[in-house]
């Protein structure tokens, strides 16, 4: 960060009375800047036993395979943000069922939260975002191809609890050894 966004003159990193981390701050308003991580909110789609994945038609990763996702935008839930992502990259319409992965990626400063959701109807097809969107089988996913280990992480653990009739959430953080 160089320049304050209150009053566009140059900030400075500093300690912040009371805070254990430096900050920038305005050196001529004084505004402090906090830098938080991103949110990633998406849905892992099911349609009776396969799941729906999308292409990346975007950097990062272009054409590899993903969950669909993406950032949270403000003024909305992470449930919302995690179903505009499915309509934004697949056009699909889900229904959420339950909260599944929250995924650290320290490193870049990114959370995820991913959920299971049920496809209301398999319906879909690519959103701007995506070069393809398919449903697939446990033993058809492209596990060589996908693009961010969220998604390996999301889908393991999606096929393992499926076999013991659950659906539970599970937590790691960068990197995770499969």
């Amino acid at each position: 960060m160089k320049y304050c966004s209150n009053c566009g003159q140059p900030v400075s990193l500093q300690p912040v009375e009371g805070d254990e981390r430096e900050r920038f701050v305005c050196n001529a308003c004084n505004t402090i800047h906090y830098e938080n991580p991103k949110v990633v909110a998406g849905c892992l789609p099911i349609w009776e036993d396969k799941v729906l994945l999308c292409r990346r038609a975007i950097e990062p990763r272009s054409g590899l395979w993903n969950v669909p996702a993406g950032y949270l935008e403000n003024g909305e839930t992470i449930e919302e943000g995690a179903i505009r992502e499915v309509w934004e990259e697949a056009c699909a319409k889900v229904s959420v069922v339950g909260l599944q992965t929250i995924y650290n990626i320290t490193r870049i400063n990114q959370v995820y939260l991913l959920y299971v959701a049920e496809l209301i109807e398999p319906t879909f097809s690519c959103g701007i975002e995506s070069l393809e969107v398919k449903l697939f089988s446990e033993a058809d996913i492209p596990w060589d191809e996908m693009a961010f280990t969220s998604s390996t992480f999301c889908l393991k653990h999606y096929f393992e609890d499926r076999k013991k009739g659950l659906l539970q959430l599970h937590t790691a953080s960068y990197p995770t050894v499969f």
